[in-house]
C-alpha cells in the first residue's frame, strides 16, 4: 500500500509540471501583451475609421454626381463611384471621357456594376442615334447604333440575365433592319447579312432590293 501510494504521488507531481511551465511562460509574456494590446486596438480602430471615412467620401461623390454636379473621379476610385461618373458622362454625351473609367471597371471585375455602366452608355448612344435619325442624319446615327449594340452585348456578357439590356439590344438590332444604311461600313461582330435585311422590310419582295 505504501509503495502504491508513493508511485501515485510521484505521477501526480509529474502531471502538474506542464502547467507550472505554462504559468511561468504566461508570467513572462504578460507584460509584453499588456503593452502590445492597446497598440493593436488603436491600429484596428484607425483601419476601421479610415474605411468609414472612405465610404463616406464615396457616398458623397455618388450623391453629387447623381445630383448633376461635375465631380472629377480617378480610375482608382471604388466601383460604384466609377459607375456614377460613367452615368453622369453618359447622360451628357461625353462618351470618350467615360472609356477609361469603363476600362477601370472591367479591371475591378464587379459584373453587376460593369453591366449597368455599359447599359447606361449604350442607352445614351441610342438616344443620340434617335435624335440624329429624326434629323435625317443617317451617316452620323449609324456609328452610334453600332457602338450601342456592342455595349449592350458587353453588359449582357457581364450579366446574362440583364433583361433590359436584352430588350434594348433587340431594339437596336431592329433599327439596323429598318435602316439598312446604318450598318454600311461599320464593324459589328453580329452584323446582319444584306439579303436578310431586305427580306425583313415590309413590302419588299424576297431575295433582294
Amino acid at each position: 500500500m505504501i509503495g502504491i501510494s508513493e508511485t501515485h504521488s510521484g505521477s501526480a507531481a509529474l502531471s502538474f509540471s506542464p502547467f507550472s511551465r505554462a504559468g511561468r511562460g504566461w508570467r513572462h509574456l504578460r507584460p509584453h501583451i499588456i503593452v502590445a494590446l492597446p497598440i493593436l486596438l488603436l491600429g484596428l480602430a484607425a483601419v476601421f475609421g479610415l474605411q468609414a471615412w472612405r465610404q463616406e467620401q464615396a457616398n458623397g461623390t455618388i450623391a453629387a454626381l447623381e445630383g448633376g454636379r461635375d465631380v472629377a473621379v480617378t480610375a482608382d476610385a471604388p466601383a460604384l463611384v466609377l459607375a456614377a461618373r460613367v452615368g453622369f458622362l453618359a447622360a451628357r454625351g461625353r462618351w470618350e471621357e467615360a472609356e477609361p473609367l469603363l476600362s477601370a471597371l472591367d479591371a475591378i471585375g464587379e459584373s453587376g456594376v460593369i453591366a449597368r455602366a455599359r447599359y447606361q452608355i449604350a442607352n445614351a448612344r441610342m438616344r443620340a442615334a434617335f435624335g440624329l435619325l429624326s434629323r435625317g442624319e443617317l451617316d452620323k446615327a449609324g456609328p452610334q447604333v453600332t457602338l450601342a449594340r456592342q455595349d449592350y452585348r458587353r453588359a449582357l456578357s457581364a450579366m446574362p440575365e440583364f433583361w433590359d439590356a436584352k430588350f434594348n439590344l433587340d431594339v437596336a438590332s431592329r433599327l439596323i433592319r429598318d435602316y439598312p444604311e446604318l450598318s454600311r461600313g461599320e464593324g459589328d461582330e453580329l452584323r446582319v447579312e444584306p439579303k436578310k435585311i431586305w427580306t425583313d422590310i415590309p413590302g419588299q419582295p424576297k431575295g433582294g432590293p
